[in-house]
């Protein structure tokens, strides 16, 4: 995962061979307990979304995610270091619960730098609460219980977004919620 300057950045994995990685409702949220352990003090949450075999978030890459972190011998920003905790305890986790081996993530967690170009940050933003649609989860992305769009929308009470930094920063407002999005074609390309 390249995190080289501070901006928002949309970051995304999947299991190993499109494999499923939440099993439960308890494996969301034990991969939220750790999303607020690895990823909340380093940087800024500003969308979520978990998946049966995926995720997403936008994310505030601010001056302490690029803290230099060491593991062994390699250094490497702190959020970059924030995700590799986050998706090797989980993964360990998930292993033992389902008594498997292996690697439960792709190994690149792939991130891109959405906040230099026009709309693609907020297009990033509503696209990843439409995502539980698109694979025909939800009806309606207000359906999907994980997603940071319940706690925009007040049906819960969740602290892992910054909410204000994702209302300035994006310019998205609590009206756009539910209202159909249309995609721009072009930034849609780059976000798949």
């Amino acid at each position: 995962m390249t995190i080289k300057e501070p901006g928002i950045y949309h970051i995304y994995n999947r299991g190993n061979n499109q494999q499923q990685i939440f099993f439960s409702e308890e494996n969301y949220f034990y991969f939220l307990r750790k999303c607020h352990q690895y990823l909340k003090p380093i940087s800024d949450i500003l969308a979520w979304c978990l998946m049966p075999n995926h995720f997403h978030f936008l994310i505030l890459a601010n001056e302490e995610s690029l803290q230099p972190a060491k593991s062994g011998g390699i250094i490497m920003p702190a959020l970059t270091n924030g995700f590799r905790l986050l998706l090797s305890s989980y993964a360990k986790g998930i292993n033992t619960e389902q008594q498997r081996t292996g690697n439960l993530f792709q190994q690149k967690t792939k991130s891109k730098l959405v906040s230099d170009e026009p709309f693609y940050a907020a297009t990033a933003f509503h696209y990843i609460h439409y995502n539980p649609c698109e694979a025909g989860l939800a009806e309606k992305p207000e359906d999907w219980p994980y997603s940071s769009l319940q706690d925009y929308l007040g049906k819960r009470n969740g602290q892992l977004c910054n909410k204000e930094k994702a209302f300035t920063l994006l310019g998205v407002s609590e009206n756009e919620f539910t209202a159909d999005y249309n995609f721009p074609s072009d930034v849609m390309k780059k976000i798949h």
